[in-house]
Formats: structure tokens, C-alpha cells, sequence
């Protein structure tokens, strides 16, 4: 059994590189056009399993090429696959990726097969889930199924993250039931209500966290680094700068790296600095798993600083 689940959304990201984002009704000539391997769930799981993590992951996939050809790929990076399902007659989730030349991205997904990633298909791996360390999740596979993981987490004993991306609104019922949340800017708006533009409004949204029981609150500001919030006390632990070319796979890099830093019994706060080494490498190569950075690269680039 693996110390460390990831439960999640496997996409197939058409990336297209652009000038800039096109106005309604703009055409603009694009470049360099990829389809990469993505998916929020996937990336983060790859990102963990790269930087020698004890992973297995539960996702769904289609049983078009792609989706039969990514499971050996998940392998390949040395993660258990056994609860990837394939999912007949249907498509593997689909990314549409904008990158424009400042190294921004606009996204449009489709979940295909990732809405097949239900309560039940859940509970088929309950035991996986409850001899791990660490589950976790992000928001772009079916709520009920992701509610049943941190429900049978918290049964167990398994800690729960919850990256609450894309940004939605949740209920009160599952953040009581995380014990480490990382929004970014937006996402923590979204479940708090709550700007962020400064320290004290991240600690404003943070202590609205805490109140739904939630212990840790890591949210994420870019280039500024991450506000940090423990049992009330909160500190922004900053970033690397680096030339951005590609943001799509950040956040995942970060989260992939930061929980296994947390597997490793790093200190909270060492394994957000090994999360940000992660995370800035990603941004300086393009796409989403292609970017993603293996051990000895990270350890190089945090040496360097």
C-alpha cells in the first residue's frame, strides 16, 4: 500500500502558444501546438511520484489512445496505477490551453472520463486510502467522489489535502474533514469571500478556514510565495523568481512536491521551500508534465540559491 494517495482528474491538454489571448471575435495565429499530458489530479500525482514519493493514484481514463498509453506512462514515473481505471466507449478528458508570450495561461476543460470518478468507484479503493499517510485532491472530478475519499480518510486517520482548484464553492461538511487546504488567491475568495491583496486579508481568509476546522492553511500568491497559517499564527514563506515561460502545471508542481516533502517528515515549513523549488523550475519549461522536474533537479536548483 502506498504512504500516499492521489485521487484526481486525467486530462489530454492541447497546448497552443500565442501572442496573447484573443478578444471575443479575434483571431490571432498561434504557434508550437502540443497535446501534453495534464489533468490537475495527474499532474500533481506525477509531480510526487518524479520526486520519489510512495504513490498510487485513482483516476479514470478513456479508452482512446491516449488514455490507454498514459497509464503506462504513469507507471513509467513509478507510480502505482492499479486503481486508473479505463472507461469504455468514452474520451479521455480534454484541456484547451492558451499560453500567451508573458507566460500566462486560459484554460477550457471537458471532464470525459474524469466524471466517471464517482463514490463507487471510490469505495473500490477504500483500503488503499485508509493505510495511507496523506490523501490528496483537487476539484476537477465528480464532489461526491472526492467527499467519499476524505470521508473514508478521515475514518482512518489519513490526512487530508485539498488544492480547491478549479475555484468553487464548497460545503461545510467536506472542509471539516481537510486538515491542510491550499487555494490560491482565488480560490480562497471564493471559499471565504475574503479579497486577497495583502497579508492581513490572507490572514482574514485564513482565520474564516480555521473556523471550518481546518488546521493548516497554505494560500498560494505566485511569485510572492505562500501565507502560511497555523493554529492562528500566519507568515508569508517566500518564492524563487524566475522567467516564467509556462504557469499550467505551478500550483500541481507545488502541491505534488509539498506533500512529499510532508511524507519525508520535513518541517512544514522546509517542505513549502522545496515546494517552491519545484514549482519554479515548472514555470521556466512549457507545458504541464513536461515541465515537472525530478529530484536531482530540484536539489540542484535549491543548492544554487
Amino acid at each position: 500500500m502506498s504512504q500516499l494517495i492521489v485521487l484526481g482528474s486525467v486530462n489530454a491538454d492541447h497546448v497552443l502558444q500565442v501572442p496573447s489571448f484573443p478578444r471575443p471575435g479575434e483571431t490571432l495565429h498561434g504557434r508550437n501546438y502540443q497535446i501534453i499530458p495534464g489533468g490537475k489530479g495527474a499532474n500533481q500525482a506525477v509531480a510526487a511520484a518524479r520526486l520519489n514519493a510512495d504513490i498510487g493514484f485513482i483516476a479514470c481514463v478513456g479508452d482512446d489512445g491516449f488514455g490507454q498509453s498514459i497509464r503506462g506512462t504513469f507507471a513509467d514515473d513509478g507510480m502505482d496505477i492499479s486503481a486508473v481505471h479505463m472507461v469504455e466507449n468514452t474520451p479521455t478528458g480534454i484541456a484547451m490551453i492558451q499560453v500567451s508570450d508573458c507566460g500566462e495561461n486560459s484554460i477550457c476543460i471537458a471532464a470525459a472520463a474524469n466524471d466517471a470518478l464517482t463514490a463507487d468507484i471510490v469505495n473500490q479503493h477504500s483500503a488503499q486510502i485508509a493505510a495511507a499517510k496523506y490523501l490528496l485532491m483537487q476539484l476537477e472530478t465528480p464532489l461526491a467522489g472526492i467527499e467519499q475519499a476524505a470521508s473514508i480518510a478521515k475514518a482512518n486517520g489519513t490526512q487530508v489535502i485539498l488544492n480547491p482548484a478549479p475555484a468553487r464553492a464548497l460545503p461545510d461538511a467536506l472542509l471539516a474533514m481537510v486538515d491542510i487546504i491550499t487555494p490560491n488567491e482565488t480560490e480562497a475568495e471564493v471559499l471565504t469571500g475574503v479579497a486577497i491583496t495583502d497579508e492581513a486579508s490572507a490572514a482574514e481568509a485564513a482565520t474564516i478556514l480555521h473556523a471550518k476546522g481546518i488546521a493548516t492553511v497554505m494560500i498560494t500568491l505566485g511569485s510572492k510565495g505562500v501565507y502560511l497559517s497555523q493554529q492562528e499564527m500566519g507568515k508569508i514563506i517566500p518564492g524563487f523568481k524566475v522567467k516564467a515561460t509556462d504557469t499550467t502545471a505551478a500550483g500541481d508542481t507545488f502541491n505534488g512536491a509539498l506533500v512529499t516533502g510532508l511524507l519525508e517528515g520535513q518541517p512544514i515549513d522546509n517542505a513549502i521551500v522545496f515546494a517552491h523549488g519545484a514549482a519554479a523550475i515548472s514555470v521556466t519549461r512549457f507545458g504541464a508534465q513536461t515541465s515537472i522536474p525530478t529530484r536531482a533537479e530540484v536539489e540542484q536548483f535549491l543548492a544554487a540559491q
